[in-house]
Order: structure tokens, then C-alpha cells, then sequence
């Protein structure tokens, strides 16, 4: 007659954990039921809304890295990420509309403004 509760004691662990992540599986949860976007929200809702998330931080930071790396920086800066989200095509077109503070503009110098470089005096064309 042994006690139940005292012999089958488990150690908690998180559905993140379980399902892998990084990012919190149950806030994701409790965001989507506060947010009321449905009556009932299933068990898989949160946990893929948390890999889509964790998924498009980690590139986002990648790049971003990529791009303080470039400029020989060790920290990321938000320079680096809108550099890095409007040179990626895909991140680009996500994020079109978002303004990202201190983030600057993109280098461009419209082609009209470039000078033409005029043509030099080669020795054949002296002698005409």
C-alpha cells in the first residue's frame, strides 16, 4: 500500500521544451486565446506560432550579423537590420511597410545624378 503522490513525482517541463523551442509556447497560447481571433484554439496553434517566430528572429539576426560583421562592428545595431531585411528579397517584401527606428535609408544615388565620364584624347585620335 504504497502512496501514489509521493512515489510518481515528475519533473515539470515546459511545452517549449517539449516541443523544442526557444520561444514560449504557452504565452503564445495565452496571446492567441486574449486576442479572441477564434472561439477555440488548438494544441498546435501556439507551438507552430512559436517556430514561425523563433524561425524569422534567427534569420533576421543572421543577417544581421552578417551585416555588423561586414562593417566591422561586434554589435548589432539597427543599421545592420534594415540593411539586412531590405537587401533580402523575401525579408524585403515582409517587411516593406515597416519603419525601423534608427534604421536609416538605404544608399542610392540615382543614376541621373552620376557624371559621365568624357572620353580621353587616345594618341590615334590626335592625328585627325
Amino acid at each position: 500500500m504504497g502512496s501514489r503522490g509521493k512515489d510518481h513525482k515528475r519533473k515539470h517541463e515546459s511545452k517549449s521544451s517539449k516541443a523544442g523551442l526557444l520561444f514560449p509556447v504557452s504565452r503564445m497560447a495565452r496571446y492567441l486565446k486574449k486576442g479572441r481571433y477564434a472561439r477555440r484554439v488548438g494544441f498546435g496553434a501556439p507551438i507552430y506560432m512559436a517556430a514561425v517566430l523563433e524561425y524569422l528572429a534567427a534569420e533576421v539576426l543572421e543577417i544581421a550579423g552578417n551585416a555588423a560583421r561586414e562593417y566591422k562592428k561586434n554589435r548589432i545595431i539597427p543599421r545592420h537590420i534594415l540593411l539586412a531585411v531590405k537587401n533580402d528579397v523575401e525579408l524585403g517584401k515582409l517587411l516593406n511597410r515597416v519603419t525601423i527606428a534608427y534604421g536609416g535609408v538605404l544608399p542610392h544615388v540615382h543614376p541621373v545624378l552620376i557624371r559621365k565620364k568624357s572620353k580621353a584624347v587616345t594618341s590615334t585620335n590626335k592625328g585627325e
